[in-house]
C-alpha cells in the first residue's frame, strides 16, 4: 500500500494594535503544484519534527514571518482525503498559529474576502474558522495572544464579530469575558475612538 505523507498547513492570525479585525496570513506558492497560486503556509513534517516546530516553520519560511515575532501556536483538525495533492496522497494536519506585528511580504486578509487558495485550502480555513470560533474565550493560550495581556471590551467585541462572523450581544460578551479565570475587568477607562464613552479596560492576571 502507497503510504502518505504529511503536510502541516497553518492558518497563521493576526490581530495587531489597528487591525479591526482578524486576518489570516497566505502566500503566491514558488513550485509546484499550483506555483503562483495563493495558500495557506505548510511544510512537509520532518523525520522527528514536532508539530508546533513543523508550523513555526511554515510561518516563517513561507509568509516571511520573523521566528521571534511567532507566538502561541496549537493543532486543529487533520485532513485525509487521498487526493488533495495532484502529488499523491497527502495527510494534512491543520495548525493555527498567531504572529505579532512585523515587516513581511505575505498577505493577510479577513475571513470574510478569502480568494481562491491552491490545494483545498479554503476548506480548511472554512473548518478552522468555526474551530478557533469555540477556542475564543475558552483556550486561554489561544485567546491571549490574540488580545495581550490588556484590552478595551471595544477590542473584545472585533476580535469575537471576525472569528465568529456575527457581532456578539455586549452584555453576553461581558458575562462571557467575566468567566474568565485569570482575566478581570479594571477600574481603567480608555477612549479609543474619537467619539463615544471611553472603552472599560479588560486585564489577564501578570504570570507568576
Amino acid at each position: 500500500m502507497e503510504q502518505s505523507v504529511v503536510s502541516v498547513d497553518v492558518v497563521a492570525l493576526r490581530f495587531w494594535g489597528d487591525d479591526a479585525e482578524v486576518s489570516v496570513g497566505i502566500a503566491a506558492r514558488e513550485m509546484e503544484p499550483f506555483t503562483g497560486r495563493l495558500a495557506l503556509p505548510g511544510v512537509l513534517l520532518g523525520r522527528g519534527e514536532r508539530l508546533v516546530a513543523a508550523a513555526r516553520r511554515a510561518v516563517h519560511t513561507k509568509l516571511g514571518v520573523p521566528e521571534a515575532a511567532i507566538g502561541a501556536v496549537g493543532q486543529l483538525v487533520t485532513f485525509d482525503e487521498p487526493n488533495r495533492d495532484p502529488r499523491g496522497p497527502t495527510l494534512s494536519i491543520a495548525m493555527w498559529a498567531v504572529v505579532g506585528p512585523h515587516e513581511g511580504p505575505a498577505q493577510w486578509v479577513p475571513f470574510d474576502a478569502m480568494p481562491e487558495l491552491a490545494f483545498d485550502h479554503n476548506r480548511i480555513v472554512d473548518a478552522a474558522r468555526g474551530l478557533l470560533a469555540r477556542l475564543l474565550w475558552k483556550d486561554i493560550t489561544f485567546t491571549r495572544a490574540l488580545t495581550g495581556d490588556e484590552f478595551p471590551a471595544t477590542r473584545a467585541v472585533e476580535l469575537s464579530a471576525s472569528v465568529h462572523g456575527t457581532r456578539p450581544d455586549p452584555a453576553n460578551l461581558n458575562r462571557t469575558l467575566a468567566a474568565i479565570p485569570g482575566l478581570a475587568r479594571t477600574t481603567e477607562r480608555r477612549r479609543v475612538k474619537a467619539t463615544g464613552r471611553p472603552a472599560t479596560i479588560w486585564a489577564f492576571t501578570p504570570d507568576e
